[in-house]
């Protein structure tokens, strides 16, 4: 057990804001960006996420990020997608009841609510995924699933006729159940390629691993 709880943070701190940007250094967090709007814009593509920074799993030890793994994997998905032209909107998610900071007590916490099938409320959920064509959903793997609050987001909208592509950060896992996870909670989706990159090596993986899932989509929009 100890070995699949270890999966449960990849990421294990929460941050207060709600979205991100991307830039060179990779993602950086705003205190009150706007909500994605896809009938008000061309963008097509919607990359949705959950990470937290903070005491974090690394090679069977300990370590503070101030920028989770997953928030790190997002911004380079958003930049190579930027270098494609694809036009996209990206939102970070925020639990209500933030975890806590320290790893066990976040272990335990996320142990209960797969225990209960618990749905945890998000702090800012999205209005509609509707007008999107693909939507790229990532959180870091937790004892083999995603959080119980991507389930919260994937069940509060119609995903019919989108294509959703699981996106992780992981210790132990790989993707875990994420695919499966995502066919239940998205009835009438396309379950497409996911991605998984280990969140000790995220910093130095990514750029490429990213760039060969981007490449095998056809997304709309994207230059040839």
């Amino acid at each position: 057990m100890a070995c699949a709880q270890a999966a449960c943070a990849t990421d294990t701190a929460p941050d207060p804001s709600g979205s991100t940007t991307t830039g060179p250094a990779g993602p950086t967090t705003s205190a009150s960006p706007p909500s994605p709007s896809p009938s008000s814009g061309s963008a097509r593509v919607l990359v949705v996420y959950y990470s937290r920074p903070g005491e974090n799993y690394y090679y069977g030890d300990r370590i503070d990020l101030e920028v989770g793994n997953t928030q790190v994997l997002a911004g380079v998905i958003g930049n190579r997608l930027d270098d494609l032209g694809v036009e996209h909107d990206v939102h970070r998610l925020e639990a209500a009841n933030p975890y806590p900071d320290d790893y066990d007590a976040t272990v335990a916490r996320n142990s209960d609510e797969q225990d209960a099938d618990a749905r945890p409320g998000l702090a800012n959920p999205l209005d509609s995924v509707e007008g999107y064509d693909a939507v790229l959903t990532g959180s870091p793997i937790w004892n083999i699933r995603p959080p119980m609050l991507m389930r919260t987001f994937a069940e509060a909208h119609d995903f019919t006729a989108t294509t959703v592509h699981p996106f992780v950060t992981y210790a132990v896992s790989g993707l875990g159940t994420a695919e499966d996870a995502y066919a239940a909670a998205c009835p009438g989706a396309d379950i497409g390629a996911g991605l998984a990159v280990r969140g000790e090596t995220v910093r130095e993986d990514a750029p490429a691993a990213v760039a060969d899932w981007l490449d095998q989509m056809n997304l709309p929009g994207r230059r040839s």
